[in-house]
């Protein structure tokens, strides 16, 4: 068990929160993360495969999708419009 010092922002399926633990049981289980959820403080621990990371713009993550949604389609949109953000801000050629 490892505490997150700062915790990390995930995206749950009960709602956006903070990771402030992670449990690795080894090399055949998920990474779990203990998230307290910020609407309700709830504390809950998800899967790995149930949260995402939330939205960093520096990062070009843009507009990170809820968990359970098709990520291959999702990551698509995602790249496309970091690809459009990209070349918005590129200065006109004169």
């Amino acid at each position: 068990m490892i505490q997150l010092n700062p915790p990390l922002p995930l995206a749950t399926p009960k709602g956006d929160g903070y990771a402030h633990f992670l449990i690795d049981y080894g090399p055949e289980s998920d990474l779990y993360w203990t998230v307290f959820i910020t609407g309700t403080g709830e504390i809950w621990t998800f899967a790995n495969r149930e949260v995402r990371a939330t939205k960093n713009i520096t990062l070009g993550r843009t507009s990170p999708h809820s968990p359970g949604k098709d990520m291959q389609s999702n990551g698509d949109e995602a790249r496309a419009e970091i690809t459009q953000l990209r070349n918005d801000a590129r200065p006109p050629i004169r």
